[in-house]
């Protein structure tokens, strides 16, 4: 009789080391699809610094053109307004006026609507 208590047991551990052994491989699959899927969102993440970094390296060029343009725009102004013109002076000073206004307005306008 006791032979077949023994055999029992034997058989049940068989079978509780099998369901223990599939549910591990269960898991062990899960896990490699998680980390499969945060390898492939780290990827993403390293691709999309790149190319923020490349537009921001390509941004500071433009400001860096612009500034230069900007610069040659106020000495030309200056130069204009110090021939000693007065019209000139006062077309300056008008253009300058009307511009401040638009802005002016513009932000008015917008503060409302908001």
């Amino acid at each position: 009789m006791a032979d077949w208590r023994s055999n029992r047991t034997t058989i049940m551990n068989g079978r509780t080391e099998a369901m223990m052994e599939e549910e591990n491989n269960a898991r062990v699959d899960g896990l490699s699809n998680k980390i499969s899927r945060l390898k492939g969102l780290a990827l993403d993440i390293e691709t999309d610094t790149k190319e923020s970094n490349r537009y921001l390296e390509g941004m500071g060029s433009d400001f860096d053109s612009s500034q230069g343009l900007l610069t040659g725009s106020m000495n030309r102004i200056a130069h204009m307004m110090n021939t000693g013109k007065s019209n000139r002076t006062l077309m300056c000073y008008v253009i300058f006026g009307l511009t401040g206004l638009f802005f002016l307005s513009y932000y008015l306008v917008s503060k409302v609507r908001a």
